[in-house]
């Protein structure tokens, strides 16, 4: 599927980990119906349209999250913390048919 190599949703994916870590409560607003990491990446097109300067704009974490429809603590609840650890990149699944010979 395309939006497992898309770079922006696998570290929106990682900023949402991250901050539910953080703040576990907030989950049942990143299991929205009808929302999805790949549906953020529109939303943020439109806000940053909305924002932009000179054909620049600055999406932050509090956006993505007004798009999950949490209205969570500020960003600092996961910037700067130690006990939070980011997700490791995964690798694509490689295998070989011989591997389940």
């Amino acid at each position: 599927m395309a939006s497992q190599n898309n770079p922006y949703i696998q570290v929106i994916g990682n900023f949402l980990i991250q901050y539910v870590q953080a703040n576990p409560e907030s989950a049942v607003g990143i299991l929205g119906e009808g929302k999805s990491i790949a549906k953020s990446l529109d939303a943020m097109k439109q806000e940053g349209q909305k924002k932009q300067s000179n054909g620049m704009a600055m999406i932050t974490g509090q956006d993505i999250l007004k798009y999950f429809g949490i209205d969570g603590p500020p960003m600092e609840s996961v910037y700067g913390r130690t006990d939070i650890k980011p997700v490791p990149d995964s690798s694509r699944f490689d295998a070989k048919l011989d591997d389940f010979l």
